[in-house]
């Protein structure tokens, strides 16, 4: 979604017509409230808010499955190592560095 000029608002403004922006975002708009000239909230719809968290979710499970076929793909190839062995050589490796 492109933002307008018109999307982004000052702070005091935003305070002074709340309600009017609440009812352009009900409508599909999006604004920017800006704090000393810079970005600082977003005004969104809350379904869409809602929608948001859950793409983000679906993005994480889909980032563990990735994780997890790598890892079934490396234990199918041979490519594993005892973890008791590994967490060894890292307690080595640190106490060699003091």
């Amino acid at each position: 979604m492109t933002f307008s000029v018109t999307d982004v608002i000052p702070l005091s403004q935003a305070r002074a017509n709340l309600s009017e922006l609440a009812d352009q975002v009900k409508a599909g708009a999006e604004k920017i409230i800006t704090k000393n000239g810079e970005s600082y909230i977003a005004l969104i719809d809350a379904q869409r808010l809602d929608y948001y968290h859950q793409l983000e979710r679906a993005r994480i499970h889909l980032l563990l499955l990735d994780e997890a076929t790598k890892g079934i793909a490396d234990i199918e190839n041979g490519d594993i190592k005892d973890v008791i062995q590994v967490l060894q050589n890292l307690k080595k490796r640190r106490l060699s560095k003091s």
